[in-house]
């Protein structure tokens, strides 16, 4: 998605550091003492974020890691639910602390927010059903005159969409707009839309979901890394730098990413 959606960096995965190391790092951490924080996501973006089929629970990458982030700040969490559409206005408005949902960090974006470090690298890939022989990759689905593409407004994949794949006009009628990643899913699968832009982890995901349904073509396009929004000025930011950093240094990502795209099996076929 929005607002975003790439290749998660595919490095070899490290273990965490001993115990002690970790909890040095984290003793070194700023303390918030207790403070509440107000979290925003959609709940619409496996692995990252989404709603547990079996068992209605959010969960997710990004749900342990700004959990993780939160003890080690010694900070309470309380998450809100909302549309990628109104999330970074939300943010930017102070109506939320901070907001996550694999947003791409983008220079038009600061503009309205600051963002964290970046915390995964992504590259978009080319989602499409299984049995499509009439593209392989971005230039094969731009020649293909009646191709259609879903994407929602104002996210990674649509301008990736316009610019790197079509022709760069913002209102070509062979870009399809939807509210939610899911919708676009269902929609490719359909027949509604022949193509659907993906981070990796997203398209792998959807990949692994879809009983054969679906498949990746093409190579990567693009790069681009995934960052916290939170309201300009916002006093956050240095300390979830500071934890970002400690999670990257103790294996802390590493062994969520192995978790979550891995054994999870749902960003690896």
């Amino acid at each position: 998605m929005i607002h975003r959606r790439l290749f998660l960096a595919a490095a070899a995965l490290a273990f965490a550091l001993p115990a002690a190391t970790a909890l040095a790092q984290s003793a070194a951490l700023p303390d918030l003492k207790g403070r509440e924080i107000v979290v925003v996501t959609e709940n619409a973006y496996p692995p990252l974020q989404y709603l547990d089929p079996a068992s209605g629970q959010a969960v997710g990458w990004e749900y342990d890691a700004t959990n993780e982030i939160a003890r080690r700040l010694n900070a309470k969490i309380r998450y809100e639910n909302a549309s990628w559409d109104a999330m970074i206005t939300a943010v930017s408005s102070k109506q939320y602390d901070i907001g996550i949902t694999g947003i791409t960090i983008r220079e038009d974006r600061k503009e309205k927010v600051d963002f964290s470090d970046p915390y995964m690298l992504s590259q978009m890939v080319m989602l499409v059903r299984a049995d499509e022989t009439r593209f392989t990759d971005a230039a094969s689905f731009k020649a293909l005159d009646k191709g259609l593409v879903g994407a929602q407004a104002g996210t990674t994949p649509f301008y990736t969409a316009v610019y790197e794949v079509l022709d760069g006009n913002e209102q070509n009628p062979r870009v399809k707009l939807f509210e939610t990643f899911g919708a676009q899913v269902q929609a490719l699968r359909a027949g509604d839309v022949d193509l659907v832009l993906s981070d990796l982890a997203g398209g792998r995901a959807s990949v692994a979901a879809s009983n054969g349904a679906l498949k990746i073509v093409g190579e990567p396009l693009g790069k681009d890394e995934f960052g916290f929004i939170f309201p300009k000025g916002s006093d956050l930011v240095a300390p979830v730098n500071a934890a970002i950093a400690a999670l990257k240094g103790d294996g802390t990502l590493d062994a969520l990413t192995q978790k979550w795209f891995v054994d999870a099996k749902l960003g690896q076929k």
